[in-house]
């Protein structure tokens, strides 16, 4: 895999509107999400719908209450690792919402200014897959690569942004094991 032009090379396309330029052009940070829709359902097409705006609230009563929402991700990890690409890099996401970041000496807000937003398909609960660990340490390392202000110690998830908020990638998702695949792929 490598980066051109702000798109995964191997990722399935899938423009999102939900986007704009990022005011000062920084990639700091690597925030960690997981989505399921509906709730608790892995598969079909209503991820990319949503990201897309074009997620129909008859298709399920659950899609009512975010009807209207305006969210996107830069990347989506599903189950069997496929990768579905939104928004290119270098372009601002919007996946954070409220949001702040203890960068050194300083807190920040507005972390999509300078966040790239990864939505693993799955819930809070259920167990990541192998090839859902095994594509994020890979892509992981070509953010590193791609970005030199971008590194180990930068990667996060939503809940520790927004611990008031959002509680993902939740317990189900395995940080030392993340780690540990991110260090073999980069003895490989």
């Amino acid at each position: 895999m490598a980066i051109e032009q702000g798109w995964l090379a191997g990722a399935r396309r899938m423009p999102s509107p939900n986007r704009d330029e990022r005011p000062l052009g920084e990639v700091s940070l690597l925030v960690l999400h997981s989505i399921s829709l509906p709730p608790g359902e892995f598969g079909g097409p209503h991820i990319e719908r949503l990201f897309t705006n074009r997620l129909d609230p008859q298709d399920h009563p659950f899609f009512a209450s975010i009807q209207g929402l305006r969210v996107s991700a830069h990347l989506l990890i599903r189950r069997d690792g496929e990768c579905v690409q939104f928004v290119p890099f270098q372009y601002r996401a919007w996946h954070a919402g409220r949001s702040c970041w203890r960068d050194g000496d300083r807190w920040r807000t507005a972390l999509n200014d300078f966040s790239i937003g990864i939505e693993l398909e799955g819930d809070e609960v259920s167990a990541y897959s192998g090839a859902q660990y095994e594509r994020l340490a890979e892509v992981a390392l070509e953010l590193f690569a791609a970005y030199p202000d971008l590194e180990t110690s930068r990667v996060t998830g939503h809940a520790r942004v927004a611990p008031l908020r959002k509680t993902d990638p939740g317990p189900a998702f395995d940080w030392a094991y993340f780690y540990q695949r991110l260090g073999a792929r980069r003895l490989s």
